[in-house]
């Protein structure tokens, strides 16, 4: 299996070049894959990459493939919410760069036993890990019409999922809905061919179970500050999402990151530890300024616009289309390390 793990890197050169490799810089790559953008790094001289990645046959096909760089790199089995205890266990703090590339590996969706794909019959699984959590089948054949519902709405942006829901309830109570095929015709039966549109009737449905199983927004949430916190001074985080639901995240959470004040204004007059410091406001904040507070901007945006792939690299990979790479730099403390 380790051997068919095939990836291509999105937006490679684009983001090398954004994380600024430099030889003997350390970096954590959150989603390793198929482990193109780590060998990218090693090849460009990074000091140590560590490896994430919640599938095994990534690991697998990665050690297969590199080895353990030269003794560069290290390999860690985990989900990337866990970012920073898998960081700790392995010695890599204050470090350069952390790179997350969102969604579905090539392979998994290739892969017909995994499940992703509505393109091959196969059990409805979808788990990134194979090992831990329930299986798609286990959520559509045990949630309620309105959980199911309100699930592929949120996830899948789907705007008929109150259908879809109803029609898979009134499926299973005949028997439970257990192949992609399945699910995916009776997708196909409600949604139907909409004109012009070239997706599938059933992608959005896909997405929206894929998602729910692996809970990709909700470690997408929790991963973001962890790895913010990890970065040294100067240090780049780079994010490359393939939905609006990531990049709004990762957008909102830069935007965040990088205002005047992380205290939201309507609390600062009641929760500002510096008041009287900061005068008539954060701008006037001399704590700020010297970054000596735990309300301290922590990032600088590198990209004000996403950065998306060229026509040339579409034409390539047609899977990379609606990839978007943002970057942020943490913010050096003045006089400090």
């Amino acid at each position: 299996m380790a051997a068919e793990f095939q990836h291509i890197p999105v937006l490679l050169d684009e983001t090398l070049a954004l994380l600024r490799i430099v030889p003997g810089g350390t970096y954590i790559d959150a989603t390793l894959g198929g482990g193109g953008h780590t060998a990218a790094m090693l090849e460009r001289g990074a000091g140590r990459v560590l490896g994430i990645d919640r599938d095994p046959a990534a690991l697998a096909a990665v050690a297969q493939r590199l080895g353990d760089g030269d003794g560069r790199l290290v390999l860690a089995h985990g989900d990337f919410r866990d970012i920073a205890t898998l960081a700790r266990r392995y010695g890599f703090q204050d470090v350069d760069g952390v790179l997350f590339d969102l969604g579905v590996s090539s392979y998994q969706l290739d892969t017909a036993a995994r499940g992703f794909s509505f393109q091959q019959d196969a059990p409805l699984d979808m788990r990134m890990d194979p090992g831990r959590g329930p299986t798609a089948a286990e959520l559509i054949n045990t949630l309620s019409e309105e959980a199911l519902a309100d699930l592929i709405y949120r996830y899948g942006e789907e705007r008929m999922a109150r259908r879809i829901a109803k029609r898979i309830v009134e499926q299973r109570k005949r028997a439970p809905l257990r192949t992609t095929t399945e699910l995916a015709a009776l997708v196909a039966s409600v949604v139907g061919r909409r004109g012009g549109e070239r997706l599938h009737p059933a992608t959005r449905t896909f997405q929206a179970l894929r998602i729910a199983v692996n809970d990709e927004l909700g470690a997408l949430e929790a991963a973001l500050p962890a790895a913010t916190d990890l970065l040294a001074p100067g240090g780049r985080l780079a994010v490359i999402s393939f939905h609006s639901l990531e990049d709004r995240i990762v957008k909102e959470f830069i935007r965040r990151e990088a205002a005047i004040c992380l205290l939201p204004p309507r609390l600062f007059a009641e929760q500002c530890p510096h008041l009287i410091a900061a005068g008539t406001g954060p701008r006037a904040c001399i704590y700020l300024a010297n970054r000596d507070c735990d309300y301290a901007p922590r990032l600088t945006p590198v990209t004000p616009k996403p950065v998306t792939p060229s026509a040339q690299e579409v034409q390539r990979n047609p899977r990379s289309r609606s990839a978007k790479l943002r970057v942020a730099e943490r913010i050096a403390i003045p006089g400090g390390g």
